[in-house]
């Protein structure tokens, strides 16, 4: 039922309805309650549910959204503001008032002009984008919802949903607030939701209404819902929630478990209720759509330093005018006649004053110094290179997963090409992150044959040939090996219930059980072993459940409170039993615990608690005696580590029913907890998970990347160090390190490691402060001795490579303050570094050593939310798409599938992307440097006046139109390669090419006072051989060139020269070099055509001097002498002292794929080779789901030039519901 009048009748006929339910129910103290609302604890609220008028004091937020920036009123000022906080634009915001004032000698229009076009620019777009976010937030806030309203559903707009209302949702639909699970209508109240808008995840998870509210599913029920919520402040957490609901004074405890998110959608359900928790912007995905600080580059900061140096040379440049006019005007040049026509603001007698107005005056005058449009035109190629080359590049487009390479901002590309130092992640950026399980230990025995590819790599390690490892392993493979999804197993011993003929086939049940029991996997499909799909948190988890279904206990099925399992216990799977098991306690894995339990009772009763987590964790709660097992089962450990095996360590205990329920009390309570509660389940869970007996250990396969080791090797040539940073054990670390190329035989190591017997030793007698400092004068001995060592092989010429091992209790130490420096020394000395058993925070620590300690370029590439610190903490993230959901796409800079398509996103797109913006930099520098002197050098024969040299339009338009085009085509389109078909080719052919952008090669002082030179001796050739000529030459009439024919011949000079300069510096011209270079000069011809027909200064000068033999002299002749310079530099420098790409240039000069080209020049209708790529990769079909952010997004690319080049920008928190409004047809029903 819908209807709009609906709500406006509640506020008259609430109170007496209220009344009739209060008498009715008798509830009186909550009325007495509901009329004087208890105020709010600042650490939890308090809602009630169904009762609107109960919680209208406390004065909820509505669950409308706005995400503009500006309204009607705002946009103006609001707007000025955004643009004047711009350094640049103050500065000609203050040369535009000068202009108006009575000391320019320019007309205002000269920089109001330039200017307002600029700012007009950017509030359009600005004005676009907010006009768009206002649209989505109209779509978002309109969308139906049914709410619940004299017992029957009604349909209302989201924006008009309230804390405390009782909501239906359909299935497939989103939520339009954080909700209170209550009621659904699968068994046993659960339902099934997606959370790909918060974090990427497309496995379904489950979430389960606490058992009180399962009949409020139905409207005559959910109306007599009058529960009371206890719960948490909104906070931008996702993955936790506290709170409690209180129904008819009983308190049950609420969790993440009854919490569904704003954004996720309903899946396999048909429908649910809930209540509203949190709305609008106090959900917790609209309280992480938070802007994430903008990273600025490093060249752009020393930009910043290069317009310091133009205002240096601003201010230097009007300080010699004014000096000298004030020398000038007290000299006696009678015939000026000086005193004549003098006003107040103008005083000839007081050289200071006329120095200060002179002074004012030439900044107006030289104001062009500085370019209007760098930033504009550095931002328009950046925002291209990403949106036409990175993003759609094929060599970077995965086709497994259909995933291609993703910029999320604009502002780094060129800081692709400077990095020094790589930190990743392993597991799913190094490696697959697809488990499989591989090898086991079994109450001591270890079961599984066959060798992993870390053990190859070890085996190489140790001198054997890899070919001869490769067929031994063949060799070992029985036939009766198994391979699946998560499962790549092969021991005949255990195999289709031949574990019941081992001698421990008790202990071999109670492994197996353990592993079908002890995880919170989710099934789909089928209840068959072929056809059932397991939706699982983490890939280990899935493959654990697998391989107990491979073992004959095959988990089915799940409720909120049991799990079935079909188990076989006998040879050829001919006694198969159906065994339900009652879940009644689950202590969840977290990142502080390292391990995960579940207490269950048997159908006999008999409970057991099952524990499974790192070795290192279950160690220490193992109950005493059984010594034996646990060395055994430790050098087993250590065995499966050294192959590069993923280890978890198996135990169970059987618990006493008084035991148990006294502690099930404790746990309760603290689950119950509204403060801490984190805290106190982990000191309850204590309380139990101890006194453990030691089952086994699984060890779980994770494969290499395709790709990895020689793109690493390419890095490495290319001067790239790259360090791992792991969770894994040192061996583990060490020996993946060797199968990708990061370490081999060669290289000399330093290891330092936590492992060692002395340190055994402090640490058996458990004196904390003594371990602490016993530990770090440990650590810095071992780092003194390794520094020494690597300073002194440093100094030998035939030294090794060197390589850092520390593991992460020496690394804890290491990081200290007063011993960071001495491990960054000695990490800066080596060509490796891999720090193993590291937290996330660690990560991120070791990453700003290295940023702000060695200021090196950094970049950090993980996959899952652990690596999220780490990809914030370096000038560059690269997020993975992997396994692991988005979360750490979601926080990256760029995005890739693969950890190889890391070569061409540096060695190529960094490269590329580097020279560009350098040479379009000092293009800008030296073109705006070289027509200001000009005008300078006309002062001089002024008398220092201010008379301008250039009409006011030449100087207005100089920047906008006759020289804008031709950079940004060098923007986007040079490379440094001889042939632009190959240099993609030719840049990881020659990785070391790479080293030009790490040494900062094209961006130096060096080259900027290079520029700066031929900006000055062109200047001079421009004013003075134009002078000379003008003196010298007259018009068909006989008369003398006057100023403005002069200036004219001179402006036509500069903006032949520059452009054809434009041509010089490039490494491969175009068809669009060409055009953008001819359209320029073509477009400054038809401009003065016109403009001296209307203008009165240069009322038909073009034509009377077109009318003259030497104007075409000088335009020919002025441009040549004007580049030869140039010209003769760069042939020096090519064959005298030549950059490396030159060389390579010359190396494949002669290439025979190559002679196709003509030279160095690529013209016609070709096309450019990333057009050729980019043209192939937008003819795949793209999944948007799998790059745009939501929660944790970024603000970069939802502008003007997105929409207008069809670039789909990354999604925000407020795009959820647009989306889910826009689907063509709801995704078809699972079952369950």
């Amino acid at each position: 039922m819908s209807g709009g009048g609906g709500w406006e009748r509640i506020r008259s006929t609430r109170g007496g309805r209220l009344s009739r339910e209060t008498s009715l129910t008798g509830r009186t103290a909550r009325t007495v309650r509901l009329g004087r609302v208890q105020p709010q604890a600042p650490g939890y609220r308090t809602i009630f549910c169904n009762d609107r008028e109960a919680n209208l004091p406390v004065r909820f937020k509505g669950n409308s959204i706005s995400t503009t920036k500006y309204n009607f009123l705002t946009f103006l000022p609001k707007g000025l503001f955004e643009q004047f906080r711009r350094v640049a634009n103050c500065y000609f915001l203050l040369i535009s008032i000068l202009s108006m004032t009575p000391i320019s000698p320019v007309n205002p229009v000269t920089n109001v002009v330039p200017l307002s076009l600029v700012l007009f620019v950017s509030l359009i777009k600005e004005a676009f984008e907010d006009w768009k976010r206002l649209q989505n937030d109209m779509v978002i806030n309109n969308n139906p919802v049914d709410v619940l309203h004299d017992q029957v559903w009604e349909t209302i707009p989201w924006k008009k949903l309230q804390v405390g209302d009782i909501v239906r949702i359909k299935q497939d639909g989103f939520f339009p607030a954080d909700l209170l699970f209550l009621a659904s209508t699968n068994a046993d109240g659960v339902c099934y939701i997606e959370t790909s808008n918060l974090d990427g995840e497309t496995n379904l998870k489950i979430r389960k209404a606490v058992e009180r509210t399962w009949d409020y599913l139905t409207p005559e029920k959910a109306v007599e819902f009058k529960g009371e919520v206890q719960c948490e402040q909104p906070n931008n957490s996702l993955y936790t929630f506290t709170g409690n609901l209180i129904i008819e004074n009983q308190t049950l405890p609420l969790s993440p478990n009854q919490l569904l998110l704003r954004g996720c959608s309903l899946r396999n359900t048909e429908y649910i209720v809930g209540a509203v928790i949190f709305t609008g912007h106090e959900t917790k995905v609209m309280m992480n759509s938070m802007n994430v600080p903008s990273k600025r580059s490093t060249l752009e900061r020393k930009l910043d330093k290069l317009i310091l140096a133009l205002f240096g040379t601003l201010f230097g440049m009007c300080l010699v005018g004014a000096i000298g006019s004030g020398i000038f005007i007290s000299s006696d040049y009678y015939y000026l006649e000086l005193q004549r026509g003098v006003g107040l603001e103008f005083n000839p007698s007081s050289r200071f004053s006329v120095a200060i107005l002179t002074l004012f005056t030439l900044i107006t005058l030289y104001s062009t110094i500085i370019p209007i449009s760098l930033y504009v035109s550095i931002e328009m190629i950046k925002f291209i290179q990403c949106a036409q080359f990175i993003n759609k590049d094929l060599h970077m487009y995965h086709v497994e997963t259909n995933t291609p390479a993703l910029a999320r901002t604009s502002n780094l590309n060129e800081e692709l090409g400077q990095v020094e130092y790589i930190f990743s992640d392993k597991t799913g950026t190094l490696t697959r992150n697809l488990m499989e399980f591989f090898k086991c230990s079994i109450g001591g025995e270890v079961y599984g044959t066959g060798f992993t590819e870390i053990e190859r790599g070890g085996a190489q390690r140790m001198g054997a040939k890899i070919q001869e490892v490769w067929v031994a392993s063949i060799a070992q493979r029985s036939p009766h090996a198994v391979h699946e999804k998560g499962f790549n197993f092969d021991d005949s011993r255990i195999m289709r219930g031949a574990w019941r003929n081992e001698s421990n086939p008790d202990v071999c049940k109670e492994f197996f059980r353990c592993l079908a029991i002890c995880h919170t996997v989710l099934t789909e499909g089928d209840e068959s072993p072929d056809k059932i799909t397991y939706q699982a948190a983490s890939p280990d988890e899935a493959a654990l459940v697998t391989a107990a279904k491979n073992f004959g206990f095959f988990f089915y099925r799940r409720t909120p409170t049991m799990i079935y399992v079909r188990e076989s216990h006998v040879e050829k799977m001919g006694n198969i039993t159906d065994v339900p098991y009652e879940i009644l306690n689950v202590l969840e894995f977290n990142s502080t615990r390292k391990r995960q339990s579940v207490v269950c009772r048997y159908a006999d009763g008999r409970l057991v608690l099952y524990c499974k987590g790192a070795d290192t964790v279950i160690y220490e709660r193992l109950a005493d005696g059984n010594n034996e097992l646990k060395k055994i089962t430790r050098e087993h450990l250590e065995q499966f580590g050294s192959a590069g095996l993923r280890t978890l360590c198996l135990a169970y205990k059987d618990l006493n029913p008084e035991t148990y329920e006294s502690w099930n009390e404790k746990f309760i309570q603290a689950k119950s907890s509204l403060r801490d509660r984190e805290k106190k389940l982990d000191e309850v869970a204590e309380l139990i998970e101890k006194d453990l007996i030691l089952i086994g250990a699984t060890a779980i396969e994770d494969k290499l990347q395709e790709g990895v080791p020689a793109c690493i090797e390419t890095l490495a040539k290319a001067g790239i160090k790259i360090w791992v940073l792991t969770g894994d054990k040192m061996e583990t670390a060490i020996n993946i390190a060797y199968a990708c190329n990061l370490i081999n035989n060669d290289m000399k190591q330093f290891i330092i490691s936590s492992e060692t017997d002395a340190i055994r030793e402090v640490e058996e007698k458990g004196d904390q402060v003594e371990i602490a400092r016993f530990m770090k004068e440990v650590v810095k001995e071992e780092l003194k001795r390794c520094l020494e060592e690597a300073q002194h092989s440093m100094c030998t010429v035939s030294g090794p490579k060197l390589t850092l091992v520390i593991d992460g209790k020496c690394l804890m130490y290491a990081l200290d303050p007063s011993l960071r420096v001495m491990l960054l020394n000695l990490s800066l000395n080596c060509s490796s570094v891999v720090c193993c058993r590291v937290s996330p925070l660690q990560k991120a620590q070791v990453t700003s050593l290295v940023k702000k300690g060695a200021r090196k370029i950094t970049l950090s590439i993980g996959d899952g939310a652990n690596d999220v610190s780490m990809i914030q903490a370096a000038h560059i993230g690269v997020g993975i798409s992997g396994m692991e959901g988005m979360q750490a796409v979601m926080a990256s800079d760029f995005a890739i599938a693969q950890f190889r398509f890391l070569t061409d996103l540096l060695l190529v797109h960094g490269r590329w992307s580097y020279l560009r913006i350098c040479k379009v930099i000092t293009y800008f520098f030296y073109k705006n440097l070289t027509f200001t002197l000009t005008q300078f050098w006309f002062t001089f024969h002024t008398g220092f006046s201010g008379q301008r040299f250039y009409d006011d339009w030449f100087q207005s338009l100089y920047n906008v139109i006759f020289t804008a085009l031709p950079v940004i085509i060098v923007g986007l389109f040079d490379k440094a390669s001889l042939y632009s078909d190959v240099s993609a080719a030719l840049s990881k052919k020659y990785p070391e090419l790479y080293k030009e952008g790490i040494k900062n090669m094209f961006f130096k002082w060096r080259v900027v006072w290079t520029w700066a030179f031929f900006s000055v001796y062109q200047s001079l050739v421009f004013y003075h051989f134009v002078t000379i000529s003008g003196t010298s030459g007259k018009n068909l009439s006989g008369r003398m060139f006057g100023l403005w024919d002069v200036s004219t011949m001179a402006f036509t000079c500069v903006v032949i020269t520059v452009n054809l300069r434009l041509l010089m510096m490039c490494n491969s011209i175009t068809r669009w070099h060409y055009i953008s270079v001819g359209g320029s000069i073509l477009a400054w011809f038809v401009f003065i055509l016109i403009y001296s027909l209307l203008r009165e200064n240069v009322y038909y000068v073009i034509y009377v001097l077109m009318g003259t033999f030497y104007f075409y002299l000088t335009i020919i002749l002025v441009p040549i002498v004007a580049l030869l310079g140039d010209f003769i530099y760069q042939g020096v420098e090519r064959w005298f002292f030549p950059y490396d790409y030159q060389v390579v240039q010359e190396m494949h000069r002669n290439d025979p794929e190559d002679n196709s080209r003509a030279g160095l020049l690529e013209i016609g209708n070709r096309l450019t080779p990333q057009e050729e790529r980019s043209y192939a990769i937008a003819q795949l079909p793209r999944e948007l789901s799998k790059h745009t952010g939501f929660a944790f997004d970024s603000p970069g690319y939802e502008s003007f030039f997105a929409a207008q080049l069809g670039v789909h920008a990354p999604q925000k928190a407020w795009d959820v519901a647009r989306r889910a409004s826009m689907r063509g047809k709801p995704k078809p029903s699972k079952k369950h």
